[in-house]
């Protein structure tokens, strides 16, 4: 499946010096084959002459420089000034567009993930939707470049998505107003009033920065130590290397986080953990999904491995290569797949992605139907005995609404909530 980003880039990225020819290895033992090289001159000369409308040279050698790189894997690519421009403004958090992440599925574009706090997300748009009409116009027969354009523009304007979603028994037309996206990676929240919750859409740079000071607010509004916390990783589709790699290594104390293997010296990298765990060894239970990639799931593989945090949910996208940016002038660059990278265990999640610990299928709970029939109980009954344990439960009626608004509203948030239960009952003996 080839997959591109719509005006934000969240592969697994690293960023290189400028290219120079000087840089190539002169000591390459195959020559150049000059017979194709051949063929392309002649190619390239038909074009010129025959081709029913005038093209520019320049177009066509752009052209060109394109179909030898997406020709390699659905990541590599050319990018021009604008492409070169967003995935900068991208990784640092701020870009224009929809806020999501696509690939293409039989000839279809199809949602990876939604970022949150984008008019993607806040339109409704959910990961594994199919698009099959951008306004007007069918997608199927588009290049996926010709479907991004299409679904890029101003600020404010709008385009309407066709989407099929499965369980839905039509298709459903999305209107989305485009945006000067400004994402925060990282949020938080307190959950029954003692666990914690953080929430990462996206690896940025200063991700990890941003996450220990989300650690530090939880830990004020608490008054102490938090016994357990949550990370949310799911629909976060990646982003750079170095964020996933800062990310784990605020949870581990010690031993290999990821490393990369490729053909090339430079492609080889381990990267080892040598912070403090902020959460001084506070059960962590980690929530992923299909729409869990990359830079996601070196984190969830890490801290599987280590045996840190239990990883829940469904299985991740599958994402394990890296491609690193190389700048060919100040305004173009290329991204080429230049490795694979493989948990601390040696595990390759390139097609596979990182298998739950615990699977949690996907569902909806239904509220419980309100009706006149008050339920017995045994403080109903006459003459029943009274409870003079000191202990008793003090359980509120509210206490119960919360955890079942929860279990409604997110379920697999409300599983692992259950879980960190107990694993703190289990720490406690």
């Amino acid at each position: 499946m080839r997959r591109q980003l719509l005006a934000v880039s969240m592969a697994l990225t690293l960023i290189t010096t400028p290219f120079s020819p000087l840089m190539a290895d002169t000591t390459e033992k195959e020559a150049l084959p000059l017979e194709q090289l051949r063929v392309f001159a002649q190619i390239f000369g038909r074009i010129k002459k025959d081709y029913v409308e005038p093209v520019d040279d320049t177009e066509l050698l752009e052209n060109a420089i394109k179909g030898m790189l997406t020709g390699l894997d659905p990541h590599s690519a050319y990018l021009n000034a604008e492409d070169f421009k967003e995935l900068q403004e991208g990784t640092s958090g701020e870009f224009g567009g929809l806020g999501i992440e696509i690939g293409t599925e039989d000839g279809f574009i199809k949602i990876i993930a939604p970022i949150d706090d984008t008019p993607a997300e806040r339109a409704g748009i959910k990961a594994g939707d199919l698009i099959t009409r951008i306004d007007d116009t069918p997608v199927k027969g588009m290049t996926m470049d010709e479907s991004v354009q299409k679904m890029r523009g101003k600020p404010g304007t709008k385009v309407t998505l066709t989407i099929v979603r499965k369980k839905e028994s039509k298709p459903l037309e999305i209107e989305i107003t485009r945006d000067i996206i400004r994402t925060q990676s990282v949020k938080h929240k307190i959950i029954e009033d003692k666990f914690g919750y953080i929430r990462i859409s996206q690896f940025q740079s200063a991700t990890a920065e941003d996450l220990l000071k989300q650690i530090n607010k939880i830990r004020d509004k608490l008054k102490g130590e938090i016994p357990g916390l949550v990370l949310d990783l799911r629909n976060n589709p990646g982003g750079v290397l170095n964020g996933a790699v800062s990310v784990s290594d605020s949870f581990l104390t010690e031993g290999l986080i990821v490393y990369t293997k490729g053909v090339s010296e430079d492609s080889r990298m381990e990267f080892k953990a040598e912070a403090e765990d902020i959460l001084n060894g506070a059960p962590l239970v980690v929530l992923v999904n299909e729409g869990s990639a990359s830079a996601s799931e070196i984190v969830a593989g890490a801290l599987q491995d280590h045996k840190r945090a239990v990883i829940m949910g469904r299985q991740t996208f599958g994402k394990g290569s890296v491609q690193t940016i190389v700048p060919i002038t100040d305004t173009v660059a290329i991204k080429l797949t230049t490795a694979r990278y493989y948990t601390p265990s040696g595990r390759s999640i390139q097609a596979e992605g990182i298998k739950p610990d615990i699977e949690i299928r996907q569902l909806d709970i239904a509220g419980e139907v309100e009706t006149d029939v008050k339920r017995i109980k045994e403080a109903d009954l006459a003459g029943h005995l009274e409870n003079v344990d000191q202990q008793a439960d003090t359980s509120t009626k509210e206490d119960e609404d919360k955890q079942r608004s929860l279990a409604e509203t997110d379920y697999e948030l409300n599983e692992a909530i259950n879980l960190l239960k107990g694993l703190m009952l289990y720490n406690r003996k």
